[in-house]
């Protein structure tokens, strides 16, 4: 085992940009050194640390498992020995002019954007809030360096060994239709009346399905899909003005029912509740602008599960459902 006395410290900044890039040119560039140089330190990290480190595949350089259960400690060090660098400046959010990008859907745009965005600009009017669509693997996200948080639910979120994560609340499944709707007289259908019903559906896979229809597929079941839409936009009109059945994330649903002239309805299906999670590199934990909105987002996802039940109608919750809302400390 090599010494720490005789280890290079310099060939962790090395190992860092080498995890973030898998690739020894572009790593070489963001150390300011060239290739070849590049190549050489390469050489010495797996010399000293005993391991291949990075191994050519035809996908692409890919870390051992030996590496990537560095990366997070090396990630730690390193953003350690950097804040006794700068020293203990206070971070300010009216003076910083930082841009921070953030990878998520739908969903988090209409539920939690207006009140970050309400909070983001009274605290810090300089800072640049650049929204951009989840696609991807996390991991790829995260590597590539261009996102500073991934905010989606746990269902489409694959795990990676050093990333950060934090469950902001939990969400379920319900069904949206016209006040008057004449095939639904309770809140609470039978699974035949949800089946033989007209739907609509947000989704976009190519075949134009979605997980109700996965989870009726397994019972050999299937419903009436009349339309399909990319995002929620257009829905509380085309329900309220149409015999369709819409199912959402609940809190989404909640916003409609202010705007058009809807009903919630419990869906007779089992899903599971459904973490939203904020995700970040680990790269990034100790950053205090970074550290700042995160702060900032736990807070806003505070405010709106504790929001006065009087600013929202409820659904009846059906026995044995677990509660629409609970926040996850």
């Amino acid at each position: 085992m090599t010494e720490l006395r005789n280890f290079d410290l310099n060939l962790l900044v090395a190992f860092n940009f080498l995890m973030e890039e898998r690739n020894v040119s572009r790593a070489a560039q963001k150390m300011f050194i060239t290739q070849s140089a590049m190549s050489h330190v390469l050489q010495r990290l797996r010399q000293q640390l005993d391991d291949p480190v990075l191994v050519k595949t035809p996908q692409g350089m890919k870390p051992t498992q030996r590496a990537l259960a560095l990366v997070e400690p090396v990630a730690s060090i390193l953003n350690e020995v950097e804040l006794v660098i700068r020293g203990s400046k206070e971070f300010s959010p009216a003076a910083t002019q930082r841009r921070f990008t953030i990878a998520t859907n739908d969903y988090v745009e209409f539920c939690l954007l207006p009140p970050l965005m309400r909070s983001v600009s009274r605290q810090a009017p300089n800072v640049e809030i650049h929204l951009v669509q989840t696609s991807g693997s996390l991991r790829e996200a995260a590597d590539a360096g261009d996102v500073d948080l991934v905010i989606g639910f746990d269902v489409i979120l694959d795990s990676t060994p050093y990333v950060r994560r934090e469950r902001l609340y939990t969400d379920r499944i319900v069904a949206l239709v016209r006040r008057d709707h004449p095939d639904f007289p309770t809140d609470e259908p039978t699974l035949e009346q949800f089946v033989a019903a007209k739907h609509m559906l947000m989704s976009r896979r190519e075949a134009g399905t979605g997980i109700i229809d996965d989870w009726l597929e397994r019972r050999g079941l299937a419903r009436k899909v009349s339309l399909v839409v990319p995002n929620f936009l257009s829905a509380p009109w085309i329900v309220a003005s149409s015999d369709l059945v819409f199912s959402l994330p609940l809190r989404i649903a909640e916003h409609f029912v202010r705007l058009a002239p809807l009903r919630i309805l419990e869906i007779p299906i089992e899903f599971p509740t459904y973490d939203l999670l904020m995700v970040w590199h680990s790269l990034q934990d100790r950053e205090p602008a970074h550290a700042w909105l995160r702060r900032e987002i736990v807070e806003i996802c505070r405010g709106v599960v504790e929001a006065p039940a009087e600013e929202a109608p409820k659904p009846t919750r059906a026995k044995g459902h677990a509660p629409a809302w609970q926040f996850v400390k």
